[in-house]
C-alpha cells in the first residue's frame, strides 16, 4: 500500500520569493502533498512588513499555476504542534549557502528533540537563488530597485505598496 507523504514548508515569506518558489516546485515533484505553513507568529527577530493575509494571498496566487498538491495555510505557535496537529513528520527547508547551514542545521535538531518522529529535509534552489533572500529583496526594493525573474511581479508590486514606493 502506498504511503500518502505529506510535507510542510515553513516560513514567513515576506516575500515569497523566486527562490521559495524553486524549492516549492522540487518538493511538489518529491512530496505528494506539500503545505506551505506561512508563520503567524509576532517574532521578535522578523517584523514583517507584508501583513499575513497579504502574504498568504500572494503565495496562493503564485502556487494555483505550479501543481494541484500544494496547499497554503497559517500556523501560529511551535511548528511541532501544527505538524502535530496536521499529522505530518516532514519539514522542508531550503538551504542557500553554507551560511544558512548553522541555522537551519540548529532547528533540525531542536525540531528533532521537541518532536522526535519529525525529520527535516533540506532542498537548495536552483543556484540562480543561491544568494537570493527576503531581506534582500525588501532592501533593494525599498531602495527603488527592480527584481526582475527574482520575485513575481503582483509581489514586487505589492511590496512597493507597503514600503510606500512611487513608481
Amino acid at each position: 500500500m502506498k504511503k500518502n507523504i505529506v510535507a510542510v514548508y515553513p516560513g514567513t515569506f515576506d516575500p515569497i520569493t523566486a527562490g521559495h518558489v524553486d524549492v516549492i516546485r522540487r518538493a511538489a515533484k518529491i512530496f505528494d502533498e506539500v503545505i506551505i505553513a506561512v508563520n503567524g507568529n509576532s517574532l521578535k527577530n522578523k517584523k514583517p512588513i507584508l501583513p499575513l493575509q497579504v502574504r498568504v494571498k500572494l503565495i496562493r496566487g503564485i502556487v494555483k499555476n505550479i501543481s494541484k498538491n500544494i496547499q497554503v495555510d497559517i500556523f501560529r505557535g511551535l511548528l511541532v504542534d501544527y505538524l502535530k496537529k496536521k499529522k505530518v513528520n516532514v519539514i522542508v527547508r531550503g538551504l542557500r549557502a553554507i551560511s544558512d547551514f548553522e541555522y537551519e542545521f540548529q532547528m533540525a535538531l531542536m525540531n528533532r528533540k521537541l518532536a522526535p518522529n519529525v525529520e527535516t529535509v533540506f532542498l537548495m534552489p536552483s543556484e540562480e537563488y543561491t544568494y537570493l533572500s527576503s531581506s534582500l529583496v525588501k532592501e533593494i526594493v525599498g531602495l527603488g530597485g527592480k527584481m526582475k525573474d527574482l520575485l513575481d511581479r503582483n509581489v514586487e508590486k505589492t511590496l512597493k505598496k507597503f514600503l510606500k514606493i512611487k513608481k
